[in-house]
């Protein structure tokens, strides 16, 4: 049997474990280690299943995880987020469209704070989709609103998506993150443009909040504003002594950490409730990470041994004649196409063994490419029948948004979207010139 074919049937084999609703990381890794077993026998089928935990076991960064999946449930839990919506509220109110304008901030800092898309759709769902249509928005553009804000949380840094990708594809997470500030902060901005348009335009979608809701004193707005600020404190604290080289990336997670439990010590909300659900989940979550990426390099070490990655760059380049360009737009649309039925973790971890070698072999930046793909994931998470925003919203809106609302109103921010995809393409300076500023320096 050709080695051609035995990754096609670890592939296939893989995926139909998947489709049987098994977890990701069990059916990654069941292939790996039978695969590994049955082609080199007990010694080297062993030894490719321990070299990963080893490895996964010995890199450092990985230690960020936990301290900023802490960090972002201690915020939301401790309501110190909720504090962000209602300075956004009194602020921006008076603007046509201000209050959706002040969920695309909310939804920016909420990714600063978390670095999971899944943090941003449940504050947005809670917080402000009830007092968006409250105060008389359009249903549909909110709620697209909230999906497409929520979606940044895996591309502006502390992104645990991009810690996930720099293992794999052996990248520096540090270098990764600052390449997600641009693109993140241009996709706010674009989505922030359309919301302004829109409502100029039809300013029944997104009405001024009334003057008797804005008419607070001027001492209780400023007192909102400090509440609301201190997020950006937290981040502040965090990231400007990694950038200036006085803390490493692992230790500036655990002052993030530090900060925020501070934070709600300080303001008499860190009660045994908050802490107990924030540490739960944050072991939760962790251990899924670590499971995913254990077996994501046990599969990866299996594809490089079977020479897989050599076979597909022939297949593009010298039987279907692709140029580099060609084969990385394929790659692209393979994952908004699997983005229907999967979520980001897993997209990563099944083609990644295949795709960062070719794209590393094609002649193109690593860490541009992980900007690619974590666009290319906010994509796929809007995009119908099955993306993963869309039943996140379905299971968090009230029973007045159906499911055919919540379809609608994403197209406008998946266009918006792929906009920013082509332009981090056509311009990859957008994502590179960040990282090789700091780091060239």
């Amino acid at each position: 049997m050709s080695y051609e074919l035995i990754a096609t049937l670890m592939f296939s084999s893989m995926m139909l474990m998947l489709l049987t609703g098994q977890r990701v990381f069990g059916a990654i890794g069941f292939i790996a280690v039978v695969a590994a077993l049955l082609l080199w026998g007990d010694r080297g089928g062993f030894d490719i299943g321990f070299s990963a935990a080893m490895k996964l076991m010995k890199w450092y960064p990985l230690l960020t995880l936990p301290m900023f999946i802490f960090m972002g449930y201690v915020l939301s839990e401790s309501k110190i987020a909720d504090d962000l919506y209602k300075m956004f509220h009194v602020w921006m109110g008076g603007l046509r469209g201000g209050l959706a304008i002040g969920t695309i901030g909310l939804m920016v800092l909420i990714s600063a704070m978390n670095g999971l898309s899944v943090a941003g759709m449940a504050i947005g769902s809670t917080i402000a989709l009830p007092e968006l249509l409250k105060r008389g928005y359009d249903k549909r553009m909110v709620t697209g609103v909230i999906q497409a804000g929520s979606s940044l949380g895996i591309l502006v840094p502390p992104s645990v998506v991009l810690v996930l990708y720099a293992m794999i594809a052996r990248q520096p997470v540090g270098q990764l993150w600052l390449a997600g500030v641009v693109p993140g902060l241009m996709m706010a901005a674009m989505f922030v443009a359309y919301i302004v348009i829109r409502c100029w335009m039809n300013p029944v979608l997104g009405p001024v909040l009334d003057a008797s809701a804005r008419d607070i004193p001027r001492a209780e707005k400023l007192r909102l504003l400090r509440a609301g600020l201190l997020p950006l404190i937290i981040f502040a604290a965090m990231m400007v002594p990694f950038v200036k080289g006085w803390t490493s990336l692992v230790e500036s997670s655990a002052i993030g950490a530090i900060a925020a439990f501070m934070a709600a010590v300080i303001k008499g909300r860190m009660t045994r409730e908050v802490f107990e659900k924030s540490v739960r989940n944050t072991l939760g979550i962790t251990c899924m990470f670590m499971w995913i990426i254990l077996a994501a390099l046990a599969f990866g070490a299996v594809f490089d041994g079977l020479g897989a990655v050599k076979a597909i760059d022939s297949l593009f380049t010298e039987r279907l004649n692709l140029n580099p360009w060609m084969i990385l737009i394929l790659m692209q649309l393979s994952f908004i196409l699997m983005g229907t039925f999967l979520d980001d973790t897993a997209m990563l971890v099944i083609v990644a063994p295949l795709y960062v070698p070719l794209v590393g072999a094609l002649g193109f930046d690593l860490v541009w490419y992980g900007i690619l793909y974590t666009i290319t994931c906010q994509i796929a998470y809007m995009t119908p029948p099955f993306g993963y925003n869309l039943f996140l919203m379905r299971a968090m809106a009230p029973p007045e948004i159906s499911l055919r609302d919540i379809y609608s109103s994403i197209t406008p921010f998946v266009l918006v979207m792929v906009l920013a995809l082509v332009l981090v393409m056509a311009f990859p300076q957008l994502a590179l010139w960040l990282p090789e500023k700091i780091y060239g320096n």
